[in-house]
């Protein structure tokens, strides 16, 4: 930096020219590097730096004022080291505002947490500047409320759109949250409304983090809304945003260690409303007279040591079982606890018996409620129902699948329905897994689609395990021992599973209509596709099911959800594993050319990650297809 001595004028708008012609052509994180902790130290305490560094970004050209800002923010040590190096250059100049406010806010996701606190903070930090903070509060809860954008905009966007909203409501004053409380309302009212009804968990866990803070702040005294969610680091970190970070700290610098540590120790100050509403009020004189009358410390506790826990003797047949499980009599409670953990067990040692009353028993089970809190109950009822689907196929398997589709059944019995069809096609194709068997050196493939776990990552795991065993690979690692093999018993029943599912998922009903609001049990419908294609491998209706699977991806390939995306992509992969090369090539050319089409356009332009990084895999795989078909002489 130069000197000018003897108080002459000068213009800056050479230098500020250089500057912007720099960092635009690439080297703003050289130039930027040593110029912005040079004018930081001497805009410390020197008012007339200040003055010529904030010409010196002023007088930038428009088409290079977004490099300039954009390595300012990014450099600055702090929203005060910001403030003091730009000045009001955001009501100022037009290009700076709308880069500052808009571009990288809503148009651009890649910046960090420190970057987000730099940018905000410095609308905080003048008068002049708030008004604008404020509008940019306003554009981001219109984005984060916006159905469309929830839909069409990747999660790691959402998730910067939170970061962003939380660290505004933080810089509010009481003054200006009363006055926008009734747009703050209505905006968190929508927004909630449009995460809760995501298929992807981290959607939903945002709109209720988001929605609590924005509680938070419009109700200081009164009550707040509360979700009930799983609590990460991400959703941590988006609740430690609401505490102001000290504006002389060096924000780029602070490890998250430290941060989430300060953030931690700052939170318990917040609530304070909250900690009076939880202490209890004080005794007065005549409330501890009639706790000394109610109290039983004077009384003397039975002698319990000897006794012994009365074990309920579970039924022994079938039949049994069923009237248990359909009784009505509330003395039978204990002796239906011990049926329903014992029922598995006994379906699989009597499979004629289950047999002759296989369907009643799955109907039993489908609508069987929980009476008493007994452990593991979803799990225990799962698994009997895959052991009568497993003992008795063709029958059971019909009856679930016809009632999937059937009226007065919830969401939640619909993907039950899904779960256990999966469980058991994996059973059937897989027999070494029967039952209780000794688990051995090799890994089973188990798929999560319990309730609140993440069904595609477990097919993801199945197909990603067959794509390594098609890949050549020359170790000398340990060998590995030859399993004894057995006939895949989903051969002759692959299609009653398959079929029925894929029939009537374009036919709305009064209470379930999977094109429209219900995607999320459309999802899991894909999802549950891809694996039965996946199982049936090497089947003798393997070639029908891939046909039929390709049309169905085809009518669905342009849904807005991202999750049923991901399961069209999906079935592709386990269509290209499961059906052999010479069957696509013959009677799935054409179809298969366009599909190609359709996955570079995923790859280039679906905002969803998993999207992009599924479509890239298909492509592999058509490519190793085709290389396949090349090296087979004719």
């Amino acid at each position: 930096v130069c000197f000018i001595p003897g108080g002459l004028d000068c213009s800056i708008s050479f230098v500020s020219h250089v500057l912007g012609k720099v960092c635009v052509h690439g080297w703003q994180k050289e130039i930027l590097g040593v110029l912005v902790p040079r004018l930081t130290e001497l805009t410390k305490s020197d008012c007339i730096w200040q003055r010529i560094c904030w010409q010196l970004v002023e007088c930038v050209p428009d088409r290079w004022m977004e490099a300039v800002v954009l390595g300012f923010v990014q450099r600055a040590p702090g929203a005060d080291v910001l403030s003091r190096l730009l000045g009001n250059l955001v009501v100022k100049n037009k290009k700076a505002q709308f880069v500052v406010a808009q571009k990288m806010l809503l148009l651009q996701y890649g910046h960090t947490t420190a970057v987000l606190q730099n940018l905000l903070g410095y609308l905080a930090l003048d008068s002049v500047r708030r008004t604008l903070l404020l509008r940019v509060l306003q554009e981001l809860l219109e984005t984060w409320s916006s159905s469309s954008a929830v839909k069409h905009s990747p999660a790691e966007q959402q998730l910067y759109i939170s970061k962003a909203i939380l660290i505004c409501l933080s810089h509010l004053k009481e003054s200006e949250i009363a006055s926008c409380r009734q747009e703050l309302l209505t905006s968190m009212m929508e927004g909630v409304k449009c995460h809760l009804e995501s298929s992807l968990p981290q959607l939903r866990r945002l709109g209720m983090v988001v929605a609590e803070s924005i509680s938070l702040s419009i109700n200081t005294e009164g009550p707040v809304l509360k979700f009930e969610y799983e609590e990460d680091d991400e959703t941590r970190e988006l609740k430690s945003l609401l505490v102001q970070t000290p504006s002389f700290c060096v924000v780029p610098s602070l490890p998250d260690d430290d941060r989430s540590e300060k953030a931690g120790a700052a939170l318990p100050l917040v609530p304070e409303s909250n900690e009076k509403s939880y202490t209890a009020a004080p005794l007065m004189p005549d409330e501890e007279s009639d706790a000394e009358l109610d109290s039983d410390d004077d009384l003397i506790p039975y002698d319990m040591s000897e006794d012994k826990e009365l074990k309920i003797k579970a039924p022994m047949y079938i039949r049994d079982c069923i009237e248990v499980l359909t009784g009505s009599r509330s003395e039978d409670v204990d002796k239906w606890e011990a049926t329903v953990k014992a029922l598995e067990s006994l379906v699989r040692r009597n499979p004629a018996a289950t047999r002759e009353v296989s369907v009643e028993l799955a109907k039993i089970l489908l609508h069987l409620e929980e009476k008493t809190c007994i452990e593991g109950f979803v799990e225990l009822r799962q698994r009997a129902q895959v052991a009568v689907l497993t003992t008795d196929p063709i029958p059971v398997a019909k009856y679930l699948t016809s009632q999937f589709y059937s009226l007065n059944y919830s969401l939640r019995q619909r993907m039950d329905i899904l779960d256990v069809l999966v469980l058991a096609a994996q059973e059937l194709s897989c027999p070494k897994f029967h039952g209780k068997t000794k688990h051995s050196g090799v890994q089973k493939p188990c798929i999560q689609l319990l309730p609140g776990s993440d069904s595609s990552k477990g097919w993801r795991r199945i197909v990603d395990e067959r794509i390594k065993s098609k890949t050549r690979r020359f170790d000398t690692g340990q060998s590995h021992v030859e399993l004894a093999s057995r006939p895949n018993e989903f051969n002759s029943v692959a299609g009653y599973f398959f079929f029925p599912l894929i029939q009537h998922f374009d036919r709305p009903l009064t209470t379930f209509d999977l094109l429209g609001e219900d995607h999320l049990v459309l999802g899991r419908l894909v999802h549950t596709l891809a694996v039965l294609m996946y199982l049936a491998v090497n089947t003798v209706a393997v070639t029908a099911m891939g046909k039929a699977l390709l049309e169905f991806v085809w009518a669905l390939r342009f849904h807005t959800d991202s999750y049923v995306r991901q399961g069209l992509l999906s079935c592709i992969s386990s269509l290209l594993l499961s059906v052999p090369a010479e069957r696509i090539l013959a009677d799935m050319t054409e179809e298969l050319l366009e599909t190609q089409s359709w996955l570079g356009d995923v790859m280039e332009k679906d905002p969803d990650g998993d999207c992009r990084r599924l479509a890239l895999q298909n492509l592999l795989l058509m490519e190793n297809l085709k290389k396949k078909l090349e090296a087979v002489p004719s």
